[in-house]
């Protein structure tokens, strides 16, 4: 189903139900600052979200890909979460996420910024054939992010995402202040006060440290609450708001083809960033709720004829006891969604508006 109206909307953001294939088409040209998402992964075993199959995946993610081409700002980019494979029968690795790379880049027009490996130091042993049962293989706990950008140049700021310097930086800065000639490093490098100046942080690695430790978050506990179906393959917040930082600015655009339970929105709405979310799934698209809250913890929320005369299904409608007349603490005014089109080219109100997800970074 391909719906004329988003199915709610926030202070910055819509969230869509239906066939991105469909939906990006709705989006104005060179509108979009940053695509931020994860796909289904090529895994062998089917998983309840979805995933296709290896032989088919490079050409099925270069569809979505191809149609973002156009809806890119010229300083765009496209970040994608890929996660590994192997083949199926034996202990060898599926080559999917560098055919992703060739594809996009060499057919596309792409241009690959930089890779990114996401690294989950709470991702258990997989996969359990070569790693835990015959243990010829370590196990699996990095997922590639891909950079591409629609120019060589996006925008991009490493200074928005800095790290905390460590103590033996800190110290080392503390002894330049002091010193009054330049000392020369066992590498010889020197060590003068121009390069030894406190930029506020640390430059960070292209290897995120971010444990994905939510198996009793807000997120669930709430979905558990309201009787509606989680999403099980969620990354962390904190994986999109780096990125999120450090490639767009305060109202830019970001847009998440592959949803699921809206991490990316979230993200977005707490760095101030406008945001779309496509998802087919109705019921995932339901669950993205759970991750608002008010002043009371509770969804704020208003149901509209045009909702249910869609086809809203039980698990959205079971928000409806938990519509609360309280607004958002501290809610900004919603900002205007110009760059995203409707049928006809006008813009249909939400099907429902949510409160919610205004928190001070």
């Amino acid at each position: 189903m391909n719906p004329a109206q988003p199915l709610y909307s926030t202070a910055y953001g819509q969230a869509w139900c239906g066939n991105s294939l469909e939906l990006i088409d709705r989006l104005d040209d060179e509108s979009v600052n940053l695509v931020m998402t994860s796909p289904p992964f090529p895994l062998l075993r089917p998983k309840a979200y979805g995933n296709e199959d290896q032989t088919a995946y490079v050409d099925w993610l270069a569809a979505f890909a191809e149609k973002m081409v156009p809806k890119l700002t010229t300083d765009g980019s496209f970040v994608i979460d890929l996660g590994g494979a192997y083949q199926r029968g034996t202990p060898s690795r599926s080559l999917h996420i560098y055919k992703v790379v060739l594809r996009l880049c060499e057919d596309l027009g792409y241009h690959l910024c930089q890779e990114f490996y996401w690294h989950n130091t709470a991702k258990l042993p997989s996969p359990i054939e070569w790693v835990n049962k015959r243990k010829i293989r370590a196990k699996d706990a990095v997922n590639t992010i891909l950079w591409l950008g629609k120019s060589p140049w996006p925008k991009a700021d490493v200074r928005n995402v800095l790290t905390p310097y460590s103590e033996r930086m800190r110290k080392l800065l503390a002894e330049t202040d002091n010193r009054t000639e330049e000392a020369v490093r066992p590498s010889g490098h020197s060590m003068t006060k121009t390069i030894a100046r406190d930029n506020g942080g640390a430059i960070p690695s292209n290897v995120l440290e971010i444990p994905n430790t939510s198996s009793n978050d807000a997120y669930l506990r709430r979905c558990k609450r309201l009787g509606v179906t989680p999403h099980p393959a969620r990354f962390p917040r904190l994986l999109p708001e780096f990125f999120i930082r450090m490639l767009t600015a305060p109202d830019d655009l970001v847009v998440d083809i592959f949803a699921g339970s809206n991490t990316t929105g979230e993200a977005a709405e707490r760095l101030h960033r406008r945001w779309i979310s496509f998802e087919m799934n109705r019921d995932y698209v339901a669950s993205s709720l759970a991750h608002a809250r008010t002043d009371r913890d509770h969804l704020s929320a208003r149901i509209t004829a045009a909702a249910r005369s869609q086809g809203t299904p039980q698990a959205i409608l079971t928000l409806i006891p938990f519509a609360k007349s309280t607004t958002m603490v501290d809610a900004p005014p919603s900002p205007p969604l110009g760059t995203f089109r409707t049928v006809a080219g006008t813009k249909a109100g939400p099907s429902f508006t949510v409160s919610a997800w205004r928190r001070h970074v």
